[in-house]
């Protein structure tokens, strides 16, 4: 459904039967019966947006899915090791020195790998009783550090061409999503959410106490290493795409557990179904509910937040 309204709805209408056309003529190889211009809108405008729309939601939903997960935590969300964050520090620092736009992508993507490599090797030099808290503590520090550095670059570029499209990247956007963007962004996502998987029945014991996972066989250190990096991947795809996007992967989780339970091997799918399928509306309102463009990172956060007060008092109705 999400996908049918993101092709149909925008400034240039497009009816059901043209976007069958269109598609149909694609699958074949013969020239689809509709206008150039809307062929032109379906494969060239809207197409690599929707399939990066539906690409970042499912890589978001699935991130915080194992990150709750592996955290027990719900208040968890994708950037809680600071992928985020250093994502951020380094597209603006790619727009600072005027780079283009594959190697601004390309510095946000090392940048959310090299934060979280920080957090975990920091986390891991800590000896603690309680491994977990350390990490989060540290990814909560080390945000910050690089949320000041992102600060102290915004201060020192050109207020007049830099900052303006730092700040618009910043709030989240695909409106430059094109082609091109799709391999990178569906390689990093693919991998991660493969690997998530295929580790599902882990996750579920890793969701247990620590001393409980280990009694059952489990080896709770590299498999947190494993579910970091995987989740990390795909946080770092989809920051590098689309920008700093909030709400997806902290709503989106809850929202799947409501719907099938805690197993993993049912949630992951549905979470990204679920995520996949918000953002694409979610990015439907961004350019056609005002003249101008709003960044996603703003309308997911007027949406999401009432709709997560909605779901918390729910699920204490059934608990209660």
């Amino acid at each position: 459904a999400g996908l049918l309204l993101a092709f149909t709805i925008g400034r240039y209408p497009v009816s059901l039967a043209e976007l069958g056309n269109v598609l149909l003529g694609k699958l074949s190889g013969q020239r689809p019966d509709v206008p150039a211009a809307v062929e032109s809108v379906i494969l060239q405008v809207r197409g690599p947006r929707v399939l990066a729309a539906a690409l970042v939601g499912a890589a978001l939903a699935v991130a915080g899915t194992a990150f709750q997960g592996l955290f027990r935590n719900p208040l968890v969300s994708p950037d809680i090791l600071g992928a985020s964050s250093g994502a951020a520090l380094g597209a603006v620092i790619g727009i600072f020195l005027s780079l283009g736009v594959l190697t601004i992508q390309a510095f946000a993507f090392l940048g959310g790998l090299l934060a979280v490599g920080a957090v975990y090797a920091i986390g891991s030099a800590v000896r603690s009783r309680d491994p977990i808290l350390v990490l989060v503590l540290t990814g909560v520090v080390v945000g910050a550090l690089l949320g000041a550095g992102v600060g102290l670059v915004k201060y020192l570029a050109d207020p007049y061409n830099q900052l303006p499209a730092m700040t618009f990247w910043l709030l989240g956007s695909l409106s430059a999503a094109n082609v091109s963007d799709l391999l990178p962004l569906f390689g990093p996502v693919a991998i991660g959410t493969a690997v998530l998987i295929a580790l599902r029945w882990r996750m579920n014991v890793m969701s247990l106490p620590e001393e409980e996972a280990r009694s059952l066989g489990v080896a709770t250190g590299p498999l947190r290493i494993a579910i970091v990096a995987a989740a990390t991947l795909t946080t770092s795809a989809s920051v590098a795409t689309a920008g700093i996007i909030g709400w997806v992967g902290l709503v989106v989780p809850h929202l799947a557990r409501s719907l099938v339970g805690p197993d993993f091997a049912r949630l992951l799918p549905t979470a990204a179904i679920l995520g996949g399928g918000y953002l694409l509306v979610i990015d439907t309102l961004a350019r056609t509910a005002a003249q101008v463009e709003i960044p996603l990172g703003i309308l997911t956060a007027v949406v999401g937040t009432p709709f997560f007060i909605w779901l918390l008092a729910s699920m204490q109705r059934t608990w209660s």
